[in-house]
């Protein structure tokens, strides 16, 4: 790991502390409980995949006539995590995107998915996708943190997508989810689609896919200063949002 990947690492701990330690999981009690938390959380599912697909079209070529990637180190990494998040394979063996396990996980236990299927039908109209939260009447912190992600996806800048979805999402999902399995009530019934998307993201996130973001990260800021600053930028508030939207879940139970 370089010494620019452990400064931010560094700089990220007492952040990733308290996602570990937030008080949102002790309070996962209730089966009624983990419905709401999964009613704001699909939409975190949902874009995590959207800032995955910006780093695609930029790093390999989804489009014909096809051309080589410009650096194919990045390219692996990328189709790497895009192959285990879009194509996985669900308790049953059959494939599967990480976003259609949860919502099956969701529909388990009898959690709302009609705001989050609303949303992805507007997108499919063509819909902006701040309107189509709006129009979903998504919650407001998941509007939040969904619009924050699609102003970096915006903005293009790929050093900055890739910080916000390795230390915002990759880098840190294993512990958040660690936690939940751990310190709520989940761990004591058998949501056989939930336990099993949690266990799947445990073991791809922890042992291969946050690995390959660290790389990716520095394949993107190389020995540039000014983009080593952005992205540790970009991960702390990557991080800040994310602990947002637990408070704001928090408060929702």
């Amino acid at each position: 790991m370089s010494s620019q990947i452990e400064a931010i690492e560094s700089r990220l701990n007492p952040l990733r502390e308290q996602l570990k330690n937030h008080e949102l999981y002790a309070a996962l009690k209730t089966l009624e409980h983990v419905k709401t938390f999964t009613e704001f959380h699909v939409y975190a599912v949902w874009d995590f995949m959207s800032l995955l697909k910006a780093l695609q079209m930029q790093f390999t070529c989804v489009q014909t006539p096809w051309m080589p990637a410009a650096d194919p180190a990045i390219a692996r990494f990328i189709n790497e995590i895009v192959h285990g998040e879009e194509s996985d394979l669900n308790e049953k063996g059959e494939p599967n995107s990480h976003f259609e396990m949860y919502l099956d996980a969701m529909r388990e236990i009898g959690a709302s998915t009609a705001s989050i299927e609303h949303f992805v039908a507007t997108l499919r109209k063509g819909t902006a996708v701040a309107d189509a939260l709006q129009q979903a009447n998504a919650p407001q912190a998941a509007q939040d943190f969904v619009n924050y992600n699609f102003s970096l996806i915006e903005a293009g800048k790929a050093h900055e997508i890739a910080s916000a979805f390795t230390f915002g999402r990759e880098d840190v999902i294993p512990d958040m989810f660690i936690a939940i399995l751990d310190r709520s009530a989940t761990s004591e019934d058998s949501f056989m689609k939930f336990r099993y998307y949690l266990d799947r993201h445990i073991e791809l996130d922890g042992d291969e896919h946050g690995p390959i973001s660290l790389k990716m990260i520095e394949k993107l800021c190389g020995s540039d200063p000014q983009r080593w600053k952005e992205a540790e930028a970009i991960a702390i508030t990557s991080l800040e949002k994310r602990l947002a939207l637990w408070d704001s879940i928090y408060k929702a139970l």
